[in-house]
């Protein structure tokens, strides 16, 4: 699942390539919306809100898109080969005079009016690479269920928007806590330095083609996808296990020597060489 940072790149080449330009094509490819058509419309701005897309049109409206798991957004110039999967995956065709926006295997797309932005992200925390984004209230939300565990609080949007599986697992081996320690249990050093820390990883990644949060060419994450590899620290081997998110089982990874905190029994961890085709 695309991150906060992967979201901003992908509102970026939208916004470079739509912005300020004429729709002369608009093709939403779900049965709602099937008939509505922004031809004649100007794109005015592309933002990203956590890990939600809002691309702003004339005339009030706003086509909002969530890209979960493996959503895409594409951009090819006019006469270009499109590439981004089979015909029957695309849901979103935004076309220029001079390039197309294709929308891939979307599994959020909906045309609200601009003034009702607030139904698909007014539920979000203060976002980690937007202009709202406020430490303090981050960590209130992380702190006000002391007992959930670390990882889960990291993942729910509400607390603070733009963390995913990956940055949860960095994140959590970064702070020198398992994502099963409970969010009260973080020694007050750690905990007052979380916010700062999560917004310094999706900084420095979000103009990057490689995520990296270790600063190492070829080793550029910590712990995530690396189980059972030596831990990059103290060659301990990683350890993954499911952790759920409130909607889903996700695999997460760790150091057992390098993070205190609780984890699963060993029987309920899981040794894998690469990560799930999700986060």
């Amino acid at each position: 699942m695309p991150e906060g940072d992967t979201v901003w790149q992908a509102a970026k080449r939208l916004h470079n390539a739509l912005a300020g330009t004429v729709l002369t094509r608009s093709d939403l490819r779900v049965p709602r919306y099937a008939t509505a058509d922004l031809t004649g419309r100007a794109v005015l701005e592309v933002t990203p809100r956590g890990k939600h897309l809002l691309t702003r049109v004339e005339g009030g409206l706003t086509l909002h898109s969530h890209l979960r798991m493996d959503g895409a957004w594409k951009v090819y110039e006019n006469g270009r080969r499109w590439s981004g999967g089979p015909s029957h995956q695309i849901r979103a065709i935004l076309g220029t005079a001079d390039r197309t926006a294709v929308g891939y295997r979307l599994p959020v797309l909906e045309l609200l009016r601009t003034t009702d932005e607030h139904r698909a992200v007014g539920h979000l925390g203060p976002d980690l690479l937007g202009p709202d984004w406020d430490p303090d209230q981050a960590l209130a939300n992380l702190l006000a269920d002391p007992a959930r565990s670390l990882g889960e609080a990291l993942l729910d949007q509400r607390n603070l928007a733009g963390i995913g599986n990956v940055y949860k697992s960095e994140l959590c081996f970064l702070l020198g806590a398992t994502p099963w320690l409970p969010v009260g249990a973080l020694p007050a050093d750690r905990t007052a330095k979380l916010p700062a820390l999560a917004k310094k990883l999706l900084e420095a990644n979000r103009d990057r083609p490689v995520r990296s949060t270790t600063g190492r060419r070829g080793q550029d994450l910590f712990v995530y996808g690396r189980a059972p590899r030596p831990c990059l620290r103290c060659r301990t081997p990683v350890r993954v296990a499911n952790q759920g998110d409130g909607s889903r089982e996700r695999p997460t990874y760790w150091c057992p020597a390098c993070q205190l905190g609780p984890a699963p029994a060993p029987g309920a961890a899981r040794t894998q060489r690469k990560p799930l085709p999700y986060d």
